[in-house]
């Protein structure tokens, strides 16, 4: 299995283990990937607020380059697998929206024509590699782990635009944490918003998402969570401190 690899931002930025980390499963796997070296942001939902046909052609930029090379587009960013989602939905099935977009394309010599798939590393595992293969690959179970999984907002929602797995009661994580030897520990925050969006406006709001989702899975027993999203993981992860501060 090939795929053209877009890392996003935060991978090779503010969480550089989720580079590493995911090198590493990609080898272990045996999958081979081509980096996109030029590829550039997604945009986070954020660009698409300021500019709607800019944000669609900052992404088509990357899906051409993919549809380049013939391959499948691999992500390993929650955020970044919504966003592209939705922006490839919207050009595949809007001709006049493609017709603008590619105007846009020209000026950095490329074009897109809709052919490029885009799949989060955690689809490629369950639905490619499958739940059963995996195990196999297993050296070191994770026995007695006890994992909260997070699964963020982008991965599940818009559900019409991504149809990966359930957004009410999602399985994926559940299953990758199962094969590994962990325990999966059910929570009703692993659905919720992290609170990385509202981060840069009202950092007492994001912290009290965050720490309420953090403050439920250690009330059930959790021991670490686990989130196929680099903001999530900067949320929980390096923002525990606020988080702390505002649920107690």
């Amino acid at each position: 299995m090939k795929y053209a690899l877009y890392t996003g931002c935060a991978a090779k930025g503010a969480c550089p283990e989720l580079y590493q980390s995911s090198m590493k499963v990609i080898e272990r796997l045996g999958l081979d990937v081509v980096e996109l070296q030029s590829a550039t942001c997604c945009g986070a939902g954020v660009l698409r607020e300021g500019d709607p046909e800019l944000s669609l052609a900052v992404n088509a930029r990357t899906f051409a380059m993919a549809q380049e090379q013939g391959l499948p587009l691999m992500t390993i960013c929650g955020t970044c697998q919504g966003v592209m989602s939705s922006a490839n939905k919207e050009i595949r099935e809007d001709t006049d929206v493609q017709a603008r977009v590619n105007a846009l394309l020209a000026m950095d010599h490329r074009q897109y024509s809709g052919e490029t798939e885009v799949k989060h590393l955690l689809w490629i595992i369950v639905k490619e590699i499958g739940v059963d293969r995996l195990r196999e690959y297993v050296k070191h179970p994770l026995n007695g782990l006890r994992v909260a999984p997070f699964y963020g907002c982008y991965i599940l929602r818009p559900s019409w635009d991504l149809g990966f797995d359930d957004p009410e009661n999602p399985t994926s994580l559940e299953a990758v944490i199962t094969a590994l030897g962990a325990q999966p520990v059910l929570y009703s925050g692993r659905t919720k918003c992290c609170g990385f969006p509202v981060l840069l406006e009202k950092d007492n709001m994001a912290g009290a998402m965050a720490g309420a989702s953090l403050s439920e899975a250690k009330g059930k027993g959790a021991h670490c969570l686990v989130t196929p999203c680099p903001l999530c993981h900067m949320a929980l992860d390096l923002h525990q401190g606020e988080a702390e501060k505002q649920v107690g």
